[in-house]
């Protein structure tokens, strides 16, 4: 240690003026010739602070940037990953159709579906065991959905099965009866023909499978419009003697949530015991309150939320010839379509008897109810004294009276 330094510091009694000098913090500093000097005068890069130097801290504002950038990223993977998973089950839904039923479809226009005018026929088809349905290959549903996302509005067009119309190459007979002859593809003629408008793309529901992919999506919600106590069919009980005594499924008027199910049953009943006024037109308005409420929930939150684990169930039960992206451009024109504003029409007649079977003869109000759901016409309802089956359109989530 150098004489003139002591490894103490000298302080002297008396009053002095200002404070009491503290001792020198250790750190580097520059002699005057400008190197770089240690606290105790010799050379090198000695920078010690001691133990509880503070840390340079983090702003808050870096900590939300980050946060943002992490959550950003999160998102990206997960919307990747969701599509992926869903673009597959799509694609096996693609090659489930026919490919003669694609050469039947009219092209789109040039663009996006989120920016022009679509069709798309719907047929819902059933091949359950239920009552030896097992080679059955009508559509029991059969409905025309036209997207105008310029104005924020869907329409949708129930066609009753039981409507009588001419089938190319075979007469006249009922509508279903075309998809039973010739499937998809003769189906599409036959509608085309008859509604003399262009169909642009096709899905096929069988409802046979979509109660997995109800309980996938965690069940719906059905607004039911009037009670229902049906005849005995698919017995919920093990027993053959408490099937005997069961007097048939119930549901209650208004909004409920349904299990995959529950659903199917609502979709599949055949005979209301509490009005016998309804008919197959009304089983099919039910079908469609099914599918519908598919679709909402397809356009949920929480649907997306979890489609990295149900993308590739969601197609399970349908074959179509619209790719994954088409089908989300039409999620996202759903999603701005308010239920308030959707059009809700149906075309239809007068029953009567044709070749021995029961029929539906086409009202000449149809042509008008094709031109409400082309946005040519303003909607009406079914004209008084129409009957049961009478043509014309609602707006909003209202049922169309039965006259």
């Amino acid at each position: 240690m150098p004489a003139e330094e002591k490894p103490y510091r000298v302080y002297r009694g008396g009053r002095t003026k200002g404070k009491v000098p503290a001792p020198a913090r250790p750190g580097r500093r520059r002699d005057r010739g400008g190197s770089k000097r240690g606290a105790n005068g010799t050379d090198g890069p000695v920078d010690y602070r001691g133990p509880g130097a503070p840390r340079k801290r983090v702003s808050r504002g870096r900590k939300i940037a980050i946060g943002l950038v992490l959550l950003l990223v999160l998102l990206v993977v997960w919307g990747v990953t969701s599509f992926l998973a869903f673009r597959g089950g799509v694609g096996k839904a693609n090659k489930r159709l026919d490919p003669n039923a694609r050469l039947a479809l009219t092209d789109d226009p040039p663009g996006l579906l989120l920016s022009h005018e679509t069709t798309i026929l719907l047929l819902g088809t059933d091949h359950s065991k239920v009552g030896g349905r097992e080679g059955d290959r009508h559509s029991d549903s059969i409905m025309l959905v036209h997207t105008d996302p310029s104005k924020h509005r869907i329409a949708y067009l129930s066609i009753p099965r039981d409507l009588r119309v001419s089938i190319p190459g075979y007469l006249d007979q009922k509508i279903n009866a075309a998809f039973q002859i010739g499937g998809p593809t003769l189906a599409l003629k036959t509608i085309k023909a008859f509604i003399g408008i262009d169909v642009n793309h096709i899905v096929i529901v069988d409802f046979a499978d979509f109660r997995d992919l109800v309980d996938a999506l965690g069940g719906v919600d059905i607004n039911v419009p009037a009670p229902i106590v049906s005849n005995p069919f698919d017995c919920p009980y093990a027993t053959e003697e408490r099937c005997q005594r069961w007097q048939g499924w119930r549901f209650a008027r208004g909004p409920q949530h349904m299990d995959g199910r529950r659903a199917l049953v609502y979709a599949r009943i055949r005979e209301n015991r509490l009005d016998p006024s309804e008919s197959d037109v009304t089983r099919s308005e039910r079908q469609q309150r099914v599918l519908q409420a598919i679709a909402a929930k397809l356009t949920s939150p929480t649907t997306l939320a979890k489609m990295p684990f149900v993308g590739d169930e969601i197609a399970t039960p349908l074959a179509t010839d619209l790719s994954a992206g088409q089908l989300a451009q039409l999620g996202w024109v759903k999603l701005r379509a308010p239920a308030s504003r959707a059009l809700h029409c149906r075309l239809g007649g007068t029953g009567s008897t044709y070749g021995g079977q029961y029929v539906i003869e086409p009202s000449e109000d149809n042509r008008n109810v094709i031109a409400m759901v082309v946005g040519k016409s303003a909607p009406q309802p079914p004209p008084p004294g129409s009957g049961p089956f009478g043509p014309g359109c609602v707006v909003g989530d209202e049922a169309l009276p039965r006259r």
